[in-house]
């Protein structure tokens, strides 16, 4: 291997990923991948594809970003009055995917989601920037707008009135939890014969397939 490509995470020669090397638990073997997406200078490793489902049965996507992972699953915040919170006030089912370029990864979560708690939301959303509380506040997401400076107005009108105060969360806004029943772990190959391993929950435990690529 030449010295300018000495690292096998940039080149072709990235390592299988096999099943004598994944963990039992996915959520600790998502920790494990995720710490290395962290540490590739990824610019965006929280980023996640939300994928839902509306009422006509259609697919809905967007990316939102992952704010905490945990033995209960994956976290995120949003406005629950928006698409997305809509799609997920009548069918609670729907899919995560992470891509990590640089390692060559993909992580897929099916499950079930439900709101966290207001306790839990509160505390979260005291660490955001003032300015994105505002915001949270000013906007009505997914909300047909009339045009920019409204928006504009909307968000003075909100600094305004929360001069000199904290700002508390609305009760439109908080965070959900999708709880996995499957995750499927993806590692590109060069020769195309891709790792796939797919941990499927059942009644005493995980259990771990291999998916032909």
């Amino acid at each position: 291997m030449s010295a300018h490509n000495s690292d096998p995470w940039k080149s072709d020669e990235r390592p299988p990923f096999l099943e004598s090397e994944a963990d039992a638990d996915p959520i600790q073997q998502f920790q494990v991948w995720f710490a290395h997406a962290r540490q590739t200078c990824i610019k965006e490793p929280t980023a996640m594809t939300l994928a839902t489902v509306t009422p006509e049965g259609r697919p809905s996507a967007r990316v939102v970003l992952l704010k905490e992972v945990g033995a209960h699953g994956f976290t995120f915040f949003t406005n629950y009055q928006s698409r997305k919170g809509q799609e997920l006030a009548v069918n609670a089912f729907a899919v995560l995917v992470f891509w990590w370029d640089v390692p060559h990864r993909q992580v897929r979560v099916e499950g079930i989601v439900e709101k966290v708690t207001a306790e839990e939301s509160d505390a979260y959303f005291q660490t955001r920037p003032r300015g994105s509380q505002l915001g949270t506040r000013a906007s009505a997401q997914s909300a047909v707008a009339p045009d920019r400076k409204t928006l504009e107005a909307q968000m003075h009108t909100e600094i305004a009135r929360f001069e000199g105060q904290a700002v508390p969360r609305p009760p439109h806004w908080g965070g959900y939890c999708v709880i996995p029943n499957a995750i499927e772990f993806w590692q590109g190959r060069p020769d195309r014969l891709h790792d796939r391993l797919r941990y499927i929950r059942e009644a005493e435990g995980w259990r771990i397939e291999r998916l032909a690529p």
